[in-house]
């Protein structure tokens, strides 16, 4: 947020959460920001309304909502709804958001669009099977955009962060991060200002470009190397 800001852009924030909202605003008074849960399709009608009449001039969509579940497909407990509820966020909100917003962004002389994926976009955290499935449709689904949209002045950017120091990471254990490098969130936006700001449309900051390159000349061994968390979780299930 503090870079974006020193950048002299207009900033709204969406959330879901309230009280995240109002310390985002404490924090940073210019910034706008506008409660809103992404995976509800009528919330999204009235934001696009609101946002659309009160900012106009709007010419970039960020799609970065997104929730993390540690998942055993073991676990009998639990219902249909909360076990989709990643897909509902992840990847139906970013899809939703573009479906209402391109017509605006369309009309704009400059505009781009940015889904936020994931390292794991290319090789999947098997403890996080869902997460992880989004985080890939959500990287076949940008590719397809972009295409799309070549010859409209709309860019279409996917940035696709590695381990990095969010919330994310609540449910992991200091075993689960063994060997993993977590990176800083201000050196992690650091690289996606300036990977948007040249034009470089797919950015990879820190050890996802380590998981891309992994996924193709060694997709066993890092599958492997990913799927530690989840040994652990059938051992105690003997």
């Amino acid at each position: 947020m503090k870079q974006l800001s020193a950048l002299d852009n207009s900033i709204i924030v969406i959330g879901r959460d309230l009280q995240k909202l109002e310390h985002t605003k404490k924090s940073f008074p210019k910034v706008h920001t506008i409660q809103c849960d992404v995976s509800d399709p009528k919330a999204i009608d009235a934001l696009y309304e609101q946002v659309t009449k009160q900012f106009p001039d709007l010419n970039i969509l960020i799609n970065n909502a997104g929730i993390m579940k540690t998942i055993n497909v073991h676990d009998t407990s639990g219902n249909l709804t909360d076990l989709t509820q990643e897909i509902e966020i992840n990847l139906n909100g970013p899809i939703r958001m573009v479906k209402q917003f391109l017509p605006h962004l369309k009309t704009k002389s400059i505009a781009a669009i940015v889904n936020v994926t994931s390292g794991l976009a290319f090789v999947p955290l098997p403890g996080s099977p869902i997460y992880c499935a989004t985080k890939a449709g959500l990287h076949s689904y940008t590719l397809s955009l972009r295409v799309q949209l070549k010859n409209t002045k709309v860019k279409v950017f996917e940035l696709a962060p590695p381990a990095t120091q969010t919330e994310l990471l609540g449910d992991f254990s200091e075993e689960d991060s063994k060997g993993i490098s977590i990176m800083k969130v201000e050196d992690m936006v650091k690289v996606a200002v300036d990977g948007i700001t040249n034009d470089r449309f797919e950015i990879r900051p820190g050890q996802s470009n380590q998981l891309k390159m992994m996924s193709r000349i060694a997709p066993d061994f890092i599958l492997k190397k990913l799927s530690r968390s989840v040994d652990r979780m059938l051992s105690n299930l003997n």
